[in-house]
Formats: structure tokens, C-alpha cells, sequence
């Protein structure tokens, strides 16, 4: 039979498990966003997040990655200079003013891409690293390697996001991609957070970053901005305060004034809404299971690490927790065998499960206690009324 207990917590997580009006969400003017706590996991929004949309310029994280990989493992040099192709000088919109023939650094040019948003930029990477020297096969590339990465709503069809049929990413792909970067290669996101990059001093028209929560003091350290008619004003952003790192994806916003001012508001929300609580330490005894046949007809019930949850900061928010177990358990029961799950459902958040163990041994009842317990199961069953007589 499953058994479910409310379990017993400290006075502080059981001030959490009062009820309240539940936790509001984030209304964001955007078309689709998704918002993550890096270290948790948790994920905090999400709208239309896996709809595949097309990204504009922040599929070019998908670019920097693969060429960022090509650093790592040697395939590129980060003072190795690329030619400029005709097709990559055949760009307008965001670029280095790179012209045809010349030659230029693989560092250069990645930092072009990550602070100047330089479509040319792409190109000339897409072309070094193209399984075929096109940028065509680049964007299959690109897709490949995407599906790897578990981002299964992104298809690409060029290396800069200039507008293509089928060229789409979803909001949740976008946020992962993000995370990846910050996580796989900390030697290069750092230029996420550069303001200014002056490529070329006769060309400093486009030489600023367009993040605009760079500089506001809010933790804002990356990664990419994106604009197209079709897709309209989008940003992949991250913020870092204390130890806590929240990673999001919006788009659709209708003015850059407005993709400024959702993001900031997101990150704000995202970090004064939510903190860290530990709801238990690992071997303290949160709840006990039934036991059958056993020298104890109880056993207590522990996590085997300490466990600490992103869950809502504002008074009062509503928690539920319980204790799910299928029992009585018959002993023996060894310590540290896996038992139950405990169950935590925050307002507006997903829930969690963690398993749950035995504290403490249980051996087996002796001859006579367990003939006493079979004895009695069976008087009892003799004595309730059959089914017949109701």
C-alpha cells in the first residue's frame, strides 16, 4: 500500500510549509522566455519556451561555441589568421567592416562576433571550420552538433542568423546553449562582459556591446543580443550575484528600450523572488515508515545529503511537502537502504523528489514475535465483517 506522511521539519522550513496566496509570476511582455537557476536547475519561466522561433544574432552563440571547441582541441589557433572571403565582405547589418582578402586573428574575429555582433565575422569562421569550406555546411554543422547537445528545436541555416527559412532556435535551446558556454569554457566568457571592442579605428561605428545590463550593477555579465523584423528584440542574458547565477531567454519585444527594460526586470525578479533553503541535513530523521515483522514496527527516514532547494523568498509563500513510501516494509531493513521519496511542490514551481533512507537498522522480529504479528493480522481479518453480510 503507498503511504503518504506529511513529515516533521525544522521550525524554519516548517514556516515554509504554511499557506499563503500563491507565488505571482513573472508577466513578461515577451513573446517567448525561458529563465534558469544555473546551480540549481530550477527553472523559473518558462513561455513558449520550446516553440523554435527565429533567434536573429543570438544563434551566433551557436557559432562561437563550435569555435571555441575548435580552440580547445587545437583545430584553431587564437593568433591564426583567416582570409576574408567575398561572400563574407557581402554582409551588411552588424559587421567589422571586414574587406575581401585581408587577413585577420581567429581571436579578433571571435571577439568581434561576441562584442560587435560582426555577421562578417561569423562567415570567416564558419568558412575555416565548414566540413566543406562553405558556409552552407557550416549551419549543418552548426544542426549536428546542436541535436548532440540536446537543443532539439534548432535548425540552422547560416552562421550569423541573418534572416533564413528554417533558421529557428527555441527559448529553452537558446538558455542551454548559454549555460554550456558559461560552463564549458570560462578561459573565453569573460568577453561577454567587454562594453567596447575597436576593431578597426577608421571604422568605429559599430565598435560598443548592445547588452544593455552590462554596466548596472546588477551581476549582468553576458552573453548575446539579438534584432530582426521578423523575430523582433531578444537577448540570451546572465547574471551572477553571490554564488547564485540565473541564465534566461527572451524575444518578440517590440523596441530595444523594451527588451532593456524586461531584462532587467527578470533578473531582478529572478533574484530578489527566490533563495536557496536547505530543507534538511543529511542523516537527520524527517519522517518513519511502517514495519512489518520487525524488532521496531518504525523506522526513521533520512536523505543521505544535505538538501538545499531554490524556493520562493517572499513571506509566507506556500510549500507543501509529504513522504511517499509503499509499506509496511518487511525487515529486515539494513541502514541506508533507499525507502521513500520526499516530495516537495513549491507555488509555481516544479517539484522535487528526493529519496529518502533508512536511518537506522531494523532486524528481523524473533519466532515468537513474528508468529504474535502473523496471529494477529489473521484474528483481525476473521473478525472484520464480509462483504456478504453488508
Amino acid at each position: 500500500m503507498i503511504r503518504r506522511y506529511r513529515p516533521v521539519f525544522t521550525a524554519c522550513m516548517a514556516a515554509l510549509m504554511l499557506s499563503a496566496p500563491p507565488l505571482a509570476a513573472f508577466d513578461t511582455q515577451a513573446e517567448a522566455a525561458f529563465v534558469l537557476d544555473e546551480k540549481t536547475g530550477t527553472v523559473l519561466l518558462a513561455k513558449n519556451a520550446d516553440t523554435a522561433m527565429p533567434p536573429a544574432s543570438m544563434s551566433k552563440l551557436m557559432t562561437l561555441y563550435i569555435a571555441f571547441e575548435a580552440v580547445r582541441d587545437g583545430r584553431l589557433q587564437l593568433d591564426e589568421r583567416l582570409p576574408v572571403s567575398a561572400h563574407a565582405n557581402s554582409f551588411g547589418g552588424s559587421t567589422l567592416f571586414l574587406r575581401e582578402g585581408e587577413r585577420v586573428s581567429v581571436e579578433d574575429l571571435i571577439r568581434g562576433i561576441i562584442v560587435l555582433s560582426g555577421n562578417d565575422a561569423c562567415v570567416v569562421l564558419a568558412e575555416a571550420l565548414s566540413p566543406d569550406g562553405s558556409e552552407a555546411g557550416f549551419a549543418r554543422m552548426m544542426t549536428q552538433r546542436a541535436q548532440l547537445m540536446g537543443m532539439t528545436n534548432s535548425t540552422f541555416k547560416n552562421s550569423s542568423g541573418w534572416p533564413a527559412d528554417g533558421h529557428v532556435m527555441s527559448m529553452r535551446d537558446l538558455t542551454l546553449l548559454a549555460q554550456r558556454i558559461i560552463e564549458d569554457f570560462p578561459e573565453f566568457y569573460p568577453m561577454f562582459a567587454e562594453t567596447e571592442f575597436l576593431f578597426d579605428e577608421q571604422e568605429s561605428q559599430n565598435r560598443y556591446n548592445r547588452n544593455p545590463l552590462l554596466g548596472l550593477g546588477i551581476g549582468a555579465d553576458g552573453l548575446k543580443t539579438g534584432h530582426t523584423q521578423e523575430a523582433g528584440y531578444g537577448l540570451v542574458g546572465s547574471a551572477k550575484q553571490g554564488d547564485r547565477r540565473v541564465i534566461f531567454t527572451l524575444t518578440g519585444l517590440d523596441t530595444a528600450a523594451g527588451r532593456a527594460q524586461e531584462s532587467e526586470a527578470i533578473v531582478n525578479w529572478a533574484f530578489r523572488q527566490f533563495a536557496e533553503q536547505t530543507v534538511t541535513k543529511a542523516g537527520a530523521v524527517i519522517a518513519e515508515a511502517d514495519v512489518w515483522m520487525g524488532a521496531s514496527d518504525r523506522v526513521g527516514l533520512a536523505a543521505k545529503d544535505d538538501v538545499t532547494l531554490l524556493l520562493p523568498n517572499t513571506p509566507g509563500s506556500a510549500v507543501t511537502a509529504e513522504v511517499v513510501y509503499t509499506g509496511p516494509i518487511e525487515a529486515p531493513i539494513a541502514q541506508g537502504r533507499q525507502l521513500a521519496e520526499l516530495i516537495i511542490s513549491p507555488e509555481g514551481l516544479p517539484e522535487h523528489r528526493i529519496p529518502l533512507f533508512a536511518a537506522s537498522e531494523v532486524p528481523a522480529s524473533g519466532f515468537v514475535e513474528r508468529m504474535m504479528n502473523v496471529s494477529q493480522v489473521l484474528l483481525g481479518r476473521m473478525q472484520a465483517p464480509s462483504e456478504d453480510a453488508m
